[in-house]
């Protein structure tokens, strides 16, 4: 467990903290305060910092040499961990009237980490570590800012201020949503074909 892989397991763990802050005034509205209102900064902290440890695992592997097969599928897992619980939580926030984005594009979503996670593990079995691609790390990107997107409509809506751009907020989070879908589906058409000239090829 060096420096860079240490960094990726504190963003693993700041997952759930993410998930009880951005729920709790809707599970426990009496242990809320002010509405709240509070949870917003703490929430635009721990995505901050979450994706921060990501830029900084990866420069500390570089720098420091600390590229292992082990940290090729740890950093994206970690990856899939986060984006993941944020979107869940944009998902469930709209069983309440929010409707930030849609669970049809979450299931989508669901559907292509677990099938990247199938062929990752059965690259394993031949022996090879497939880590993340430029398709995927293009869909990480896309990610990150759909989550933004939306933690801003969260803001606009949970601190009621500048509520005429509540809507429109939600649509540029929604529709960047649909892009990343869309390319997490495409990269993983892309670790497909890998699987399967890779098979060919042990063949």
């Amino acid at each position: 467990m060096n420096l860079a892989n240490k960094l990726t397991l504190f963003r693993i763990i700041l997952a759930p903290v993410f998930f009880v802050i951005y729920l709790l005034p809707h599970f426990f509205p009496s242990l809320s305060v002010d509405g709240g209102k509070w949870t917003i900064p703490v929430l635009w902290i721990v995505f901050i910092v979450s994706e921060l440890t990501d830029y900084f695992d990866g420069l500390a592997a570089r720098k420091l040499k600390l590229t292992s097969d082990f940290g090729k599928l740890f950093d994206p897992f970690a990856d899939t961990l986060v984006q993941l619980t944020c979107f869940f939580c944009f998902v469930i926030d709209g069983t309440w009237g929010g409707g930030i984005l849609p669970v049809i594009l979450f299931l989508i979503v669901i559907y292509r980490e677990f099938g990247v996670l199938f062929l990752r593990n059965l690259m394993l079995k031949k022996g090879i570590t497939l880590g993340a691609r430029m398709g995927g790390k293009i869909k990480t990107v896309v990610y990150i800012i759909a989550i933004g997107a939306a933690l801003l409509a969260a803001t606009f809506e949970r601190l009621a201020v500048f509520e005429h751009l509540l809507p429109q907020t939600k649509t540029a989070a929604l529709v960047v949503f649909i892009v990343s879908v869309i390319i997490a589906v495409v990269s993983f058409v892309d670790y497909a074909i890998v699987y399967q000239k890779t098979g060919k090829n042990h063949g």
